[in-house]
């Protein structure tokens, strides 16, 4: 379906907020792909907060222009799906996901940071944890040497109370 003037100018006008927001642009070749695959996995890209849509190349090559992610026009060919998230790996690791159970999903680019990625750099950021995990992970290394030093304590006041009594 061609779209005139005006919508055009809306659909790079979504994709621009879109990417002024990002960190990360993930495109993939969908070819072949039922319908209801794709469904599933626009479901799941919302629920990560993942911007994801079929567009028009020329579109997006409009929409990333003066951008950190201008980088990506030399890859813009074929018929692509976009992943966009704010989030540093949501984008890379929901097509990624979908990827691994559906072989005809393939990888062809991303960009991180300003930096463009091949499909094997997209894959190793969707294997980064999230930002949740990592936090967590942090807090526990920080509450470590804490919980050790209380249990020394319990030991040592322990110990006294024992050789008192």
């Amino acid at each position: 379906m061609a779209l005139n003037l005006q919508e055009k100018q809306a659909v790079v006008a979504e994709v621009s907020a879109q990417v002024a927001q990002a960190q990360t642009i993930v495109v993939a070749e969908y070819r072949g792909i039922p319908v209801s695959e794709i469904t599933t996995l626009r479901a799941n890209a919302r629920n990560n907060g993942v911007y994801f849509h079929v567009l028009k190349n020329t579109l997006v090559r409009r929409a990333i222009q003066g951008t950190p992610f201008e980088g990506l026009a030399d890859t813009l060919v074929g018929p692509l799906v976009y992943s966009i998230s704010s989030d540093a790996v949501a984008a890379a690791k929901v097509v990624h996901e979908f990827a691994k159970t559906n072989n005809k999903m393939v990888i062809k680019a991303g960009a991180y940071n300003g930096t463009v990625l091949d499909a094997a750099a997209v894959a190793a950021l969707a294997s980064v944890p999230s930002k949740e995990v990592l936090l967590a992970q942090l807090l526990g290394v920080m509450k470590s040497p804490i919980t050790s030093m209380a249990i020394v304590l319990k030991a040592l006041s322990e110990q006294k109370a024992g050789a008192a009594a």
